[in-house]
């Protein structure tokens, strides 16, 4: 991790931050013209009080959010203690190697583990290149393919 590079719980005061690198996000995966509504549920339920609904990390260096990650625990028939979904993970381009994503991945690991929920699973793009480079070395690639529902 590099100097100078902490994680920490989104806040409210994160906003203008969090928005500009869930757009990056968004846009990174092809969806370039979000509502603004958009933007305000997500935030709104990623930093309300519900403990069963989503919660968000901002990576900065030197003050200036580089990365976020969202995840949300859930319950799984063959697990118990449930599972955890880091379901977004988004570092901005000129912050990417320099170790934010492993340490956005470090922390939800954690989060998982303090909440007695080893369990830690995410998705991506079969053609995101760099970010499976990074996951090849964080986790361990699932056999499973995913199928969804027609439109």
């Amino acid at each position: 991790m590099s100097a100078g590079l902490t994680v920490r719980p989104l806040a409210t005061a994160d906003r203008t931050g969090w928005q500009a690198l869930y757009r990056g996000y968004q846009a990174f995966y092809g969806f370039h013209h979000r509502p603004d509504g958009f933007y305000d549920a997500a935030f709104a339920r990623l930093t309300g009080a519900d403990p069963q609904d989503f919660r968000g990390l901002l990576a900065e260096a030197g003050g200036v959010p580089v990365g976020l990650a969202h995840y949300v625990f859930h319950p799984n028939l063959w697990r118990p203690e449930g599972v955890c979904y880091l379901q977004d993970l988004f570092t901005a381009p000129a912050a990417r190697g320099q170790g934010a994503g492993r340490a956005l991945i470090a922390a939800v690991y954690a989060a998982a583990d303090a909440a007695g929920v080893p369990s830690v699973y995410w998705l991506t793009a079969e053609d995101n290149y760099p970010g499976r480079m990074l996951y090849d070395r964080v986790g361990v690639k699932s056999p499973f393919i995913r199928y969804n529902r027609p439109a």
